[in-house]
């Protein structure tokens, strides 16, 4: 499993076959390392309808003639513009060609807002998925949220992309509680630079996750690294 960090919330995760793209914040997003014209995917997971999430996922869709995958309510709002969708919700999965996805619990909002309209796009998710039998869980912007342990109990989890902001999501102390909750392999943090009110030490956060006995990878916008 190779997981790339494009900027903010934006990862790639790949097995050197396949590759999916979660939260494509690209377009604006002042991290951003490569342009919306340059990925190359097989599938587009918006984790909710938030600007800085949803982001160029209907261009990268519609250009590239990939499905979007999100919960039922944001995948028919991608639809109306063009995108190919594959809709899912909270607690549902399906089998594709590169790989098995499934829609996990996150505690957040989902909206798309513009100068003159909120329009509800269902609720919040992460993402479990499984590439070539490794399996990374990307939590979106979420809360601690009990049923975590659960997640890890019925899941081995390869990889968690986790949000350590505070502000908008869970802080670095919720987050360490997380790892608890999850027991993955290892830990990449997200969501804690990309703006003023949510920039946070991702390095104290790692110190504090492999105290745990868990490994922590750090990955600037543009770094990678093989799990």
């Amino acid at each position: 499993m190779i997981i790339r960090s494009l900027g903010h919330a934006c990862f790639t995760a790949g097995d050197g076959k396949h590759t999916v793209i979660f939260d494509p914040f690209l377009t604006d997003n002042p991290e951003a390392v490569v342009t919306p014209e340059e990925v190359r995917v097989d599938a587009v997971l918006p984790s909710h309808g938030h600007s800085d999430h949803l982001g160029d996922a209907i261009p990268i869709a519609r250009r590239l003639g990939v499905p979007i995958i999100a919960p039922y309510e944001l995948a028919m709002y991608c639809q109306r513009f063009g995108a190919e969708v594959v809709p899912l919700h909270i607690g549902g999965g399906t089998d594709l060609a590169f790989g098995r996805v499934k829609l996990t619990y996150a505690t957040h909002g989902s909206a798309v807002v513009t100068d003159n309209l909120i329009e509800y796009t269902g609720p919040a998710c992460g993402f479990l998925v499984t590439l070539s039998g490794q399996t990374v869980y990307h939590a979106g912007d979420t809360g601690l949220f009990g049923d975590m342990r659960l997640i890890g109990e019925t899941t081995p989890i390869d990889v968690a992309v986790l949000p350590i902001g505070d502000h908008f999501t869970m802080g670095a102390d919720d987050a360490v509680r997380a790892v608890e909750f999850l027991q993955p392999k290892a830990v990449v943090p997200t969501h804690y630079s990309a703006f003023d009110p949510i920039r946070k030490d991702p390095h104290e956060f790692a110190r504090r996750v492999e105290a745990l006995g868990v490994r922590c990878v750090v990955l600037a916008p543009g770094e990678e690294a093989e799990f």
